[in-house]
């Protein structure tokens, strides 16, 4: 897991993991910047410095590609193929939180999750 708004493009022709920048990369950023902005500790960027000490998403976002290759991701066909924008959201650190820390994950994202709603 981590804490971050993933864009598109998630793969990019070289198959390696550098910017993929989309048609309306400027419009994906924008929604994912609108969630981030509102999750604080999403927003600086370096969540989860145990497990991954030298990742870091300038203000809580990231190209998919840029971050790491995904060829065939269901985020690029649905935008490619439905003109579906989606982005992914990772909600943090750990993968499987327990059932008792998920009012602590709501409290961290409703802000988020209803400014990105506005977004529409």
């Amino acid at each position: 897991g981590s804490l971050v708004v993933n864009y598109p493009f998630d793969d990019d022709e070289q198959g390696i993991a550098i910017y993929s920048k989309s048609p309306d990369d400027a419009v994906f950023q924008k929604l994912a910047l609108a969630y981030s902005k509102e999750n604080a500790q999403m927003y600086l960027g370096s969540p989860c410095k145990d497990m991954y000490p030298t990742e870091y998403f300038p203000h809580g976002i990231t190209n998919g590609a840029q971050w790491y290759n995904v060829p065939g991701g269901m985020q690029d066909w649905n935008y490619l193929h439905t003109n579906c924008f989606e982005v992914t959201i990772e909600l943090g650190c750990v993968k499987y939180p327990k059932a008792e820390e998920l009012p602590k994950y709501w409290a961290q994202n409703r802000r988020s999750l209803l400014q990105f709603m506005k977004q529409v």
